[in-house]
């Protein structure tokens, strides 16, 4: 019985992946008003998954206003950030580098295992899957900065060294992405931030680690003048 019912989560979560990746490269490859839209959407979708775990803090209302006032900052700045990072080209790099870090992770995590960074916010996360993740995200933005872009002109302007410690970086700041809306999640006593997607959460469970990568990547661009 529990072998049917893993088997039929599976299935489900397996289903939503394809759809979220149709739906999310559909408004990548139209690009335009399109994916300004779609980013907008997801903005939108975060702050309301945002409003339904701050309910739930232990908080005045005081505090929670002011809880909310943050999660419409820090969703628009994120994806601000997705917008100006796909008009400078860099949006799939960050992008390959925070997919990076997820695969590099979860394989050097179950196969190493070890001590856990924060069991009592994330239990699953451990050092060894933070040092996976940053050789995953290094590869795969090294791999998206040569040879996905339109030219090579950041790839021949910029060391290789400096774009392996970016993408190394990137995933530091993706996984405290991921920690931090951990948190949040573990303040208010609930397992996801909605259910919008069929066996993988709400929306800002999809994008926490990526909206945190994206502010820092366009900060780095701006600050190198990439």
């Amino acid at each position: 019985m529990a072998a049917a019912v893993r088997k039929s989560d599976l299935a489900i979560r397996t289903a939503s992946a394809v759809v979220m990746l149709a739906v999310a490269g559909t408004a990548l490859w139209m690009g335009g008003t399109v994916f300004t839209f779609f980013v907008a959407l997801v903005a939108f979708l975060v702050v309301l998954e945002w409003r339904n775990i701050v309910v739930r803090f232990p908080d005045s209302e005081f505090a929670k206003g002011i809880w909310m006032a943050i999660g419409g900052i820090y969703a628009a700045l994120g994806c601000a950030a997705v917008l100006m990072l796909h008009d400078k080209a860099l949006f799939i790099p960050v992008l390959a580098a925070v997919i990076g870090t997820d695969i590099g992770a979860y394989f050097s995590g179950r196969l190493i295992g070890g001590p856990k960074i924060a069991p009592a916010i994330s239990p699953s996360k451990t050092w060894a899957g933070l040092g996976g993740g940053m050789a995953g995200s290094a590869l795969l933005f090294w791999l998206a900065m040569r040879y996905a872009l339109d030219d090579g002109r950041y790839f021949e302007a910029l060391p290789d060294l400096f774009i392996i410690i970016m993408g190394a970086s990137i995933a530091v700041v993706a996984q405290a992405g991921d920690f931090f809306e951990s948190w949040m999640k573990r303040r208010a006593g609930v397992k996801d931030s909605g259910a919008l997607i069929p066996g993988h959460g709400g929306m800002f469970d999809r994008v926490d680690g990526l909206l945190a990568a994206a502010i820092f990547a366009f900060l780095i661009s701006k600050a190198f003048s990439i």
